[in-house]
């Protein structure tokens, strides 16, 4: 097995077979990803595919090929779509913690203590993101298991195997919180560090966060074992009735006939029809009627033609007619008037005679469009001018 010589050819390696990694990622719950479909990701070359399974990037079973292990949980992991509950992880950054702390205070020498105190910080940090992590994970998988599982007896084991994580996350959220506020209390004295307190408030703040969290997940889950065992006597009991009535002894064996004379449940009740009338006046006056009407006349395929009012006729003074004129100031025009002259633009702009009558605000807004549409044929000076309380630049022609 051939191995990345530095993280640069690793990261090269996953950009440049990123459209084959991505599409196995997605179809990583299928078993069947064939060795043909991923050739076709990769233009058909089979030295990438190659390439990738000697380093271990993917595993080739037969016909088959699929992401190795180590890289799918790095994916799921920073992804945040991996459905396995790792409480092990947690604990073992539990036993860190402690380890280092002895290696803490059995050091003399500053410069090894701060490194021992640096591995501390770092841990306590991931605990609280795999804490948090992990009772997302939780919740989901409850959901997804509760939602997608066909089998009853499966469902039931599962769900319990999923409530037995929970406690377990429980006991080690309860073991962090004795770590960072009963036991090792002269550590956290000693080591006076403004990012270690901060720390420690943020995962306090995590751990609380989840254990009310498991809260609520222990309240479902006891929610959908009471329903699972509901449906499944349920179940069971149609099975049974099946089996009767597939026998010819339903009527016989059981008294069916009494129980269903004497329930009044509204499911075996015939549905109440209660005709409405509408009067005459309602029906021909009323638009949104009408409109009614006619749907249910096409859904019913009449052959009846409903005959539509026909409108008055237009009166001719809506059809003249009209023109309204407006005179343009014409820019280019204005422009080249400008380069022909020697005056600066602003003063150009004040006396121009345009086409019809512009205010000074208006020639003011005319200045600054000229400006803008045609500065790379003017020559635009750092001197300044002022008009009216206008502060303007003095700009020439080129």
């Amino acid at each position: 097995m051939n191995n990345f010589s530095n993280i640069k050819e690793l990261l090269f390696a996953l950009y440049r077979e990123e459209k084959l990694l991505t599409e196995m990622f997605k179809k990583r719950k299928t078993t069947d990803y064939k060795y043909e479909y991923a050739l076709d990701l990769v233009e058909n070359n089979d030295n990438k595919l190659q390439y990738l399974i000697d380093r271990s990037v993917i595993r080739q079973n037969g016909n088959n090929i699929e992401i190795d292990d180590l890289y799918l949980q790095f994916f799921e992991q920073v992804l945040e779509a991996n459905e396995e509950i790792n409480t092990s992880y947690i604990n073992e950054n539990l036993e860190k913690v402690n380890q280092n702390i002895d290696y803490y205070f059995n050091e003399q020498n500053e410069q090894r203590k701060y490194e021992y105190l640096r591995i501390i910080k770092n841990t306590l940090r991931k605990i609280g993101i795999i804490t948090l992590r992990n009772v997302v994970d939780l919740k989901r998988n409850i959901d997804n298991t509760f939602k997608s599982e066909p089998n009853y007896k499966n469902k039931r084991a599962k769900l319990i195997n999923l409530d037995n994580k929970r406690k377990d996350v429980i006991k080690l959220i309860e073991q962090t919180e004795h770590l960072i506020t009963e036991d090792d209390i002269t550590f956290f004295k000693t080591a006076t560090d403004e990012e270690l307190n901060r720390i420690i408030v943020q995962l306090k703040l995590q751990l609380q966060k989840c254990m009310h969290n498991l809260i609520e997940i222990e309240r479902q889950v006891i929610d959908f074992l009471n329903q699972i065992q509901q449906q499944s006597g349920i179940v069971e009991r149609l099975r049974q009735i099946k089996y009767l009535k597939d026998q010819f002894i339903l009527e016989t064996t059981t008294d069916i006939k009494q129980t269903l004379a004497i329930n009044s449940s509204v499911t075996f009740e015939p549905k109440p029809n209660y005709p409405l009338k509408l009067s005459l006046e309602y029906l021909q006056t009323d638009e949104e009627v009408f409109t009614s009407i006619r749907k249910i006349a096409n859904r019913l395929k009449s052959r009846i033609k409903l005959k539509q009012p026909i409108a008055d006729k237009i009166s001719d003074e809506y059809l003249e007619t009209q023109i309204e004129e407006e005179v343009q100031i014409n820019l280019e025009e204005a422009k080249n008037s400008f380069l022909a002259g020697s005056h600066n633009l602003f003063d150009f702009v004040m006396n121009y005679n345009f086409a019809k009558e512009v205010a000074f605000n208006e020639r003011v807004t005319i200045y600054c469009q000229m400006v803008s549409q045609y500065e790379h044929v003017f020559e635009i000076t750092e001197q300044f001018d002022e008009k009216e309380e206008i502060e303007f630049a003095m700009i020439f022609p080129k």
